[in-house]
This record gives structure tokens, C-alpha cells and sequence, in this order.
């Protein structure tokens, strides 16, 4: 990656974080998605969850799935079947397949 395009990504991290902040549910889904590839920032499934589970809270069916996702596979949180059934039904009732 050159420094350019790591600049962009760093650029639109920051951005990102700034609508997260101020309660926007599908950049935290993104900021999610950025902490849990290392995208702009070094990768953090602890802090991917955090972002994810904001989002998913207040009812982003998108990061319901995600948070799903991390609790199935035991990444930033410990694994939980339970758990990740759990948020796979809530973004499942929303039309997420």
C-alpha cells in the first residue's frame, strides 16, 4: 500500500469515527468493519465488537448480523453460540438472510 492510499485510509477512519461518535448506526457498523480488517487503523476485534454492538443496539441490522459474526467465531469476545443465534434472529427478522 503506498503512502497515499494509506492517508485515505486513514482520512476516511477518521471521518467515520467522527459520525460513530454522534450516533450514526451505519458508521459505527463501518467503524466496526474498519477496527475488525485493520482498515485506517491497526486491527482490534475487541474494539470492532464495541462498534458493532452500538450499532446493533440500536437496531442496524447489518451490525446485528456482524455482532452475530464475532460471537459465533470467539473474535473479541469469547465464544457463544447462544449469543451469536441471538443476534443472527434479530437481523434475520429484519430481512438480513
Amino acid at each position: 500500500m503506498t503512502n497515499r492510499q494509506e492517508s485515505k485510509e486513514v482520512q476516511r477512519f477518521k471521518e467515520t469515527r467522527k459520525e460513530a461518535e454522534q450516533g450514526d448506526a451505519e458508521a459505527q457498523n463501518q467503524l466496526g468493519d474498519m477496527y475488525d480488517e485493520g482498515q485506517g487503523v491497526p486491527q482490534d476485534k475487541v474494539e470492532a465488537v464495541k462498534w458493532f454492538r452500538k450499532a446493533a443496539e440500536g437496531g442496524y441490522d447489518d451490525a446485528q448480523n456482524n455482532l452475530g459474526w464475532m460471537y459465533y467465531r470467539g473474535q473479541g469476545v469469547p465464544q457463544d453460540e447462544v449469543e451469536a443465534v441471538k443476534w443472527f434472529r434479530k437481523a434475520a427478522e429484519q430481512g438480513i438472510a
